[in-house]
C-alpha cells in the first residue's frame, strides 16, 4: 500500500467516533425514556459501558497479540473458529454495516423534511419519499465516488465532519446542565407508569445502546492502513471513552429538563424537542442540522467500512476474488460498487414499503450480535492458548458474557431475523471455495 495513503492516531480515532455518534444520539433521549426509566436506564449504561469497554479491551489486546492479521472482524472469527464462522463474521458485519449506512441516509433526509414539509406538501417525508429517494442516491454515488479517490482522503474529509458535528451536542450537554431540575429527574425513577418489569426495562435497552456504539471497530477494520500498529488500540479506546460520555451525559441530562414520560413522548430527533424547550424554536434548527452533518459524516466512516470488510474476506478466499481487486489509489472499488449497489437496492427497497429508520436500526443491530461475541471468544482462546496474564483472559471473558447477554436481550424474534439474513450468505461462500478450489486444481 502507498504510504501516503496510510491513516494516523487522529485520524482513527475521528473514524471511530464518527462512526459510533452517528444519527442515534440525536434519537437517544426518547428511545431510552420510551423503555425505561431512571433507575433502568442507569443500570443499562452501567452494563453497556463496562461490557462495551471489555470488548473495546479486546481489540486493542488483539491487535498486539495478533499483529498480523488486519481486518480485525473477519480475521478475528477465521483464525479462531474456521473459514465458516469467519464468512458468517463478515457477512453479518458487512449487512450491518450496509444496511447502517441506508439508516443514515434515510435519517438524514427525514430531519431535512422537518424543515420543508408542511400539513399539505410531503416532499422528504421520513426519508421514504420520491424526492428522498433522489436525493439520497446523489449523495451515496457522490460518496462512492469521493472514497474511489483514496480512503486516506475520505478520512480527512471525515475528521472535518466529526469536529463540526461535536458542537451542538456538546452545545445541548451545557444548556442541559443550566437546565437541569433535579425533581423533575428523581419523578418516578422506577418508571412504573411503563408497567413493566425492571429487568425486562434494561433488557429493552440493550438494541438501543448496542447500536449507539457499532463502529467500535473501526481502527480495527482499517488496521491494514494505520500508520502504527499501536494506534489501533488507542484510537478504539479513546474513540469508545468520548462517546460514552457523551450518551450518559445526555441521556440523563434529558430526563432532569423534561419528565420522562414527555420526553417518550418526543418525535424524533428528541434532541431537537428538548433543545426548542431550553432555548426556543432555534434549538430545533441547531439540533436538526446537526444531526444532518452528524449523519453524513458517520455515512462516510461506515462506507469505509463496507468497503473493506469484502476486500478482506476475498483475500482468504471467502468471497469471490473479485472483490480483492483495488484501484491506483488503494481503494478495493470492486467491494465498493457491491456496497454502493446493495445501498442503491435498499433504498428501493425502503421507497416501496415505505419503512423508515427504526425498522433499519433493528435490522441491522442484529446482524452484529454474533460478530462481536466471536471477538470476545477469540481472545479467550488466545489468552489461554498463549498463556496471557488474567488481565487478559478477563476482557477476553468479559466481552464474551457481554455478548451473550446482549443476544439474549435481543429476544428470540431478533435472532430469528439474524439468522435468516445469514442464510442467502451461504452461497457466495460456497462459491467462493468452489472458485478456490478449481483455481488450486489448475495446473501451473
Amino acid at each position: 500500500m502507498q504510504n501516503g495513503q496510510k491513516i494516523g492516531l487522529v485520524m482513527l480515532t475521528a473514524i471511530v467516533f464518527s462512526s459510533m455518534v452517528g444519527a442515534g444520539i440525536f434519537s437517544l433521549p426518547q428511545n431510552m425514556a420510551e423503555v425505561a426509566g431512571v433507575n433502568a436506564i442507569l443500570t443499562a449504561w452501567v452494563i453497556t459501558g463496562i461490557g462495551i469497554l471489555f470488548l473495546a479491551g479486546c481489540f486493542l489486546h488483539l491487535s498486539r497479540l495478533k499483529p498480523e492479521l488486519d481486518g480485525g472482524i473477519y480475521t478475528y472469527a477465521r483464525q479462531g473458529f474456521g473459514d465458516l464462522a469467519g464468512f458468517f463474521s463478515a457477512w453479518g458485519y458487512w449487512l450491518c454495516a450496509t444496511i447502517g449506512v441506508v439508516g443514515y441516509l434515510v435519517v438524514a433526509f427525514a430531519a431535512l423534511g422537518s424543515f420543508v414539509d408542511t400539513p399539505n406538501q410531503v416532499i422528504f417525508g421520513e426519508g421514504n419519499t420520491v424526492w428522498a429517494f433522489i436525493g439520497e442516491s446523489i449523495i451515496l454515488w457522490s460518496v462512492h465516488y469521493l472514497v474511489l479517490r483514496g480512503v486516506k482522503q475520505a478520512a480527512f474529509i471525515n475528521l472535518i465532519a466529526t469536529l463540526a458535528k461535536s458542537l451542538p451536542l456538546l452545545a445541548f450537554i451545557v444548556f442541559a446542565y443550566y437546565a437541569f431540575d433535579l425533581p423533575t429527574f428523581n419523578a418516578d425513577r422506577a418508571g412504573t407508569t411503563l408497567a413493566t418489569p425492571f429487568i425486562e426495562q434494561v433488557k429493552g435497552t440493550m438494541l438501543i445502546t448496542l447500536w449507539v456504539f457499532t463502529g467500535i471497530e473501526g481502527a480495527v477494520v482499517l488496521s491494514g492502513r494505520a500508520k502504527r500498529r499501536a494506534d489501533i488500540g488507542r484510537a478504539t479506546y479513546i474513540g469508545v471513552i468520548c462517546a460514552l460520555v457523551l450518551y450518559i451525559a445526555i441521556t440523563l441530562l434529558s430526563l432532569g429538563v423534561m419528565s420522562r414520560v414527555d420526553v417518550a413522548g418526543l418525535t424524533n430527533p428528541s434532541m431537537a424537542g428538548l433543545m426548542a424547550q431550553m432555548i426556543g424554536p432555534v434549538g430545533k434548527w441547531v439540533i436538526s442540522l446537526g444531526l444532518i452533518v452528524s449523519v453524513l459524516a458517520s455515512y462516510l466512516s461506515w462506507i469505509l467500512y463496507s468497503a473493506e470488510v469484502p476486500y478482506t474476506a476475498a483475500q482468504y478466499h471467502a468471497f469471490p476474488r473479485i472483490f480483492a481487486k483495488k484501484n491506483a489509489q488503494d481503494t478495493p472499488y470492486t467491494s465498493l460498487i457491491l456496497t454502493s449497489l446493495t445501498v442503491q437496492f435498499c433504498l428501493l427497497m425502503i421507497l416501496w414499503t415505505g419503512k423508515g429508520y427504526t425498522t433499519l436500526v433493528l435490522i441491522s443491530t442484529s446482524m452484529i450480535l454474533i460478530p462481536y461475541f466471536l471477538v470476545g471468544a477469540y481472545l479467550v482462546k488466545v489468552a489461554f492458548r498463549e498463556k496471557t496474564g488474567w488481565g487478559i483472559k478477563a476482557v477476553g471473558l468479559g466481552a464474551s458474557v457481554y455478548g451473550i447477554w446482549l443476544i439474549y436481550a435481543a429476544g428470540l424474534d431478533n435472532l430469528l431475523l439474524s439468522l435468516l439474513l445469514y442464510i442467502p450468505g451461504l452461497a457466495i461462500y460456497y462459491y467462493s471455495r468452489y472458485q478456490q478450489r478449481k483455481l488450486s486444481a489448475t495446473p501451473v
